[in-house]
């Protein structure tokens, strides 16, 4: 339903941006569907920011460089 790794999932319990996981067994977890779906719809109406384009001109490796003149 979130397509998101395990590990971004627990990244983001543990800073208070995802809803709490609860144990069904020692080693099974689950969350709470209606707690789910509020997030996904709190994501969805929120303004996402596009992250900043790189630079390719500053990379280390295999830099880009200008060939027009």
């Amino acid at each position: 339903m979130i397509p998101l790794a395990d590990s971004t999932i627990y990244e983001l319990e543990k800073a208070g941006n995802f809803p709490k996981r609860f144990y069904l067994t020692a080693r099974c977890v689950a969350w709470n569907l209606a707690e789910v779906e509020a997030w996904i719809a709190e994501r969805r109406s929120a303004i996402m920011q596009r992250a900043a384009t790189p630079d390719v001109r500053l990379r280390k490796s295999r830099p880009v460089t200008d060939r027009r003149g």
